[in-house]
């Protein structure tokens, strides 16, 4: 799989440590920035990664700031693009299993590094159920009309 990832200045250092996790789980990594820990605006990085799922250059995102909210609030204007703040791997399964989420959203000042592997790791190894949660899912999109 292409996974899209993206940080803003508090998330570069977990960005890195995660490229390099991804890559060695088998998936090709594109990085959208940023690359230094100078203050940067989240919403830039956020679209830039939910563009590429959006337009299939990516299968799926991975973005990271603080907490993981903004990106996840940035990355939901996107049509198409159903991102989930999470900080532990229940959360991140359910998300892809029942919400077919496609951007995974962290938060470098809410878990460390070997927390979020397993979170990624997770998220990645799900797949969507479809069943009773397509209708769902369905809804949450005619609201995007």
């Amino acid at each position: 799989m292409k996974i899209a990832i993206g940080a803003d200045h508090a998330g570069v250092d977990l960005k890195q440590d995660l490229i390099e996790y991804i890559v060695s789980l088998g998936h090709e990594v594109e990085d959208h920035g940023t690359h230094t820990k100078d203050s940067v605006d989240y919403p830039l990085l956020a679209g830039r990664v939910a563009r590429a799922v959006r337009k299939n250059d990516a299968d799926l995102g991975v973005l990271i700031c603080g907490t993981g909210v903004g990106m996840s609030i940035t990355a939901n204007k996107f049509k198409g693009i159903r991102a989930a703040a999470v900080s532990e791997v229940f959360s991140a399964i359910a998300s892809r299993e029942h919400n077919n989420s496609n951007i995974l959203c962290l938060g470098s000042r809410v878990i460390g590094l070997e927390v979020a592997k397993l979170i990624v790791k997770s998220w990645l190894g799900a797949s969507f159920q479809g069943g009773r949660h397509q209708k769902r899912v369905e809804l949450i999109s005619d609201f995007e009309k």
